[in-house]
């Protein structure tokens, strides 16, 4: 529906702001009044920030921390029996995010006109991904609210220690990268120009690979670099725009799955994803059809995805939810077999949480034998490149020297 920003004036003769959810503005009218609230301006927002459309939404995406605190904060004061208004009142009292806060402020107005939490939150997809969305319907619904919250807090802790450990693998390889790149453009740039520069002063013959990187460094100091940062710009954007189409996306997952060494490690976290949501979305009470259809939209590979849609159109239709998973090739057939085990005896819930469990203790060897291989590498790679580059630049002065004697 709609949203309204109203003002208006209050039984106590004071002029109130806020926002309004109604089918139309004679709707929001109506609904003001019976709160004993007179408007004299309706405006409907006609946009809202959606997820990933601007920095600000870059910015909001950054505080998981403080949305797992707003749920376990929640679902505590939900359990202790305090009712849902006053629980967001205190919440938007202890915010220090303005952007969360107005969203809080903004959300417990929408509940008070009898909104229900599910669709205020929907707007707000920032913040509350689809996963969140889907498992607080489940909560009201089925008047366990509390115990739901608590359910997403512990799963989205789950996740973010994942991502965590994956990052926090990544940090001395690009800390070593970023360091290496450093000096290797301050030799090309600064040192091997001087020096070429003063041996051909003196009449003396440069060696090739010498003269090749003084007109690398030319070129990164010069206005070819603009050239060729704008070109590296267009290539990026392209190849951006590129992969945001269906076909983009599906080369670039299949060709991220069939990396030799980073392949099985993505496989893992797709297929561990998978099944740690549709666990919990399962645990939480809600229908297996709309379970995989939240799981479709968060899987985070097309390859995935596909076969998540096509278990759903069997399971609507009647059959098992296996088949597609073995034959979409991410997942693998033992995994499958898993599945089909855990469909059949009905225990399909308990079954997925174990896989989960398992493929997050294998990521976690998976990505230690990873950093101990790639690290290595990349000190041979940059040794090797710097090695030549002080090569080319210590190659002339022993000529030079060798020539004086």
């Amino acid at each position: 529906m709609p949203r309204y920003n109203y003002i208006a004036i209050a039984t106590n003769g004071k002029k109130v702001k806020g926002g309004i959810t109604a089918e139309s503005p004679y709707a929001a009218r109506k609904q003001l009044r019976v709160r004993n609230i007179h408007p004299s301006s309706i405006t409907e927002v006609r946009s809202r920030i959606k997820s990933g459309s601007t920095l600000s939404s870059f910015f909001a995406k950054r505080g998981k921390t403080q949305i797992i605190d707003f749920t376990k904060q929640m679902a505590t004061l939900l359990s202790s029996g305090i009712k849902l208004t006053e629980a967001l009142s205190v919440l938007t009292l202890q915010t220090s995010d303005p952007r969360f806060r107005h969203a809080l402020v903004d959300i417990r107005e929408r509940v008070v006109t009898g909104e229900s939490l599910t669709d205020a939150m929907k707007d707000y997809g920032d913040y509350f991904d689809v996963i969140y969305i889907s498992m607080v319907r489940v909560g009201e619904v089925t008047g366990t609210l509390g115990e739901c919250l608590t359910t997403i807090a512990t799963f989205m802790e789950k996740r973010r220690r994942v991502e965590s450990k994956v990052m926090t693998a990544m940090i001395y390889p690009i800390v070593l990268v970023v360091f290496c790149v450093a000096a290797i453009l301050v030799l090309t740039i600064k040192v091997i120009p001087k020096i070429g520069e003063q041996i051909e002063r003196s009449g003396q013959e440069l060696p090739w690979i010498t003269k090749r990187l003084m007109d690398i460094g030319h070129v990164l100091t010069s206005w070819w670099l603009i050239v060729v940062i704008a070109g590296g710009v267009g290539l990026v954007w392209g190849v951006k725009w590129f992969l945001r189409t269906h076909r983009g996306a599906y080369l670039r997952d299949r060709i991220l799955l069939s990396l030799p060494m980073f392949g099985p490690l993505i496989k893992q976290r797709v297929v561990a994803r998978f099944a740690s949501t549709l666990s919990t979305l399962l645990g939480s009470g809600l229908a297996m059809a709309e379970s995989l259809r939240v799981v479709a939209e968060v899987t985070g590979n097309v390859l995935m995805k596909r076969a998540v849609q096509q278990s759903r159109e069997r399971i609507l239709a009647g059959a098992d939810i296996a088949t597609p998973l073995r034959e979409s090739g991410v997942i693998d057939p033992a995994i499958a077999h898993m599945v089909a085990v855990g469909e059949k005896s009905g225990e399909l819930e308990i079954m997925l949480k174990s896989i989960s469990d398992n493929l997050e203790s294998s990521t976690d060897v998976v990505i230690e034998r990873l950093s101990a291989a790639v690290e290595p590498l990349i000190i041979i790679v940059m040794a090797g490149v710097i090695g030549v580059i002080a090569y080319a630049t210590i190659l002339p002065i022993l000529e030079v020297s060798a020539g004086n004697f």
